[in-house]
Parts: structure tokens; C-alpha cells; sequence
């Protein structure tokens, strides 16, 4: 590994922490998701899975299911780009959880062009259009890496 690799690499560790932690503002019971977009070393945009705003913050049914407007933590930070001044084009996401389809279609249109994701999901379908894409799509195993 090059030294800029390794320091990308331990930014990317960094990042995906900060990623688990801000998931944690989920009150998701199943699972909770967060997800940062950085563009030159910045943050510019989070979001965790929840409710819309000015929903209760119940994500599940009374049968333990999601409901079906629970929205995702990447569509939560990509949607609060847009109300803001600022723009994902050349971003990295980071997100706790690989991206489901409908995700990866958001995140191909917002000019996202590099996603690092914590936890395989068991559908890949948006980590293969990501990449057929052309997004360059990592998985980075931050559990089991060394503190850094």
C-alpha cells in the first residue's frame, strides 16, 4: 500500500466510525443505518434511517416490520444536500449498510463517485448497479480493523 493509499484508507476507517456513530440517532429497532457524504475532506451532508420530518419516530409496525416510508440513511443525506447550497458531485458516501437499489439509483444521480460501506446487506443489486455505474464501491471491514 502506498502512503497515499494508507492514509486514505485510515480517513476512510475514520469516516465510517463517525458513520456508526451518527446511526446511533436512529430510532429504527431493527437496524440502524448511518451514512456521511465527504467531499474534500469535508462533511457536508448526514443522515441516519428514520421518518419523515414531522412523523412520529416509530420505524416499525406493530408486526416488527419496517414501514414503508421509513426512508434510508443515504436518502436522508442526499436529500439534505439538496436543500442546501452545496452539491455531491465528486463525493464519497460513507454508510454503515450497502446501499439497497433504489439508493444507489440516488446516489448515481447526486454525482456520487465513490462509496465505502461497513456491512454487506443480503440483496446486492444496488452495490451491482453502483458499480455497473461506474462508482468505485468499497467494503471495509470497520469492525474488525485495528483502532486508528
Amino acid at each position: 500500500m502506498t502512503n497515499e493509499e494508507e492514509k486514505q484508507h485510515k480517513l476512510d476507517l475514520r469516516y465510517m466510525r463517525m458513520a456508526k456513530i451518527w446511526a446511533e440517532n436512529s430510532y429504527c429497532v431493527r437496524r440502524q443505518v448511518g451514512a456521511l457524504i465527504v467531499k474534500d475532506k469535508m462533511i457536508i451532508s448526514d443522515g441516519y434511517n428514520g421518518t419523515p420530518v414531522g412523523f412520529e419516530n416509530i420505524c416499525e409496525n406493530e408486526d416488527g416490520f419496517t414501514k414503508p416510508y421509513v426512508l434510508h440513511a443515504e436518502a436522508n443525506a442526499i436529500t439534505k444536500i439538496a436543500r442546501s447550497n452545496n452539491n455531491s458531485n465528486g463525493a464519497t458516501l460513507y454508510v454503515t449498510t450497502s446501499p439497497c437499489i433504489e439508493c444507489a439509483k440516488l446516489i448515481i444521480q447526486a454525482g456520487i463517485v465513490r462509496v465505502v460501506y461497513g456491512e454487506e446487506y443480503h440483496l446486492t443489486d444496488g452495490i451491482d448497479l453502483l458499480r455497473r455505474a461506474g462508482i468505485e464501491v468499497i467494503y471495509l471491514d470497520y469492525k474488525n480493523q485495528e483502532q486508528q
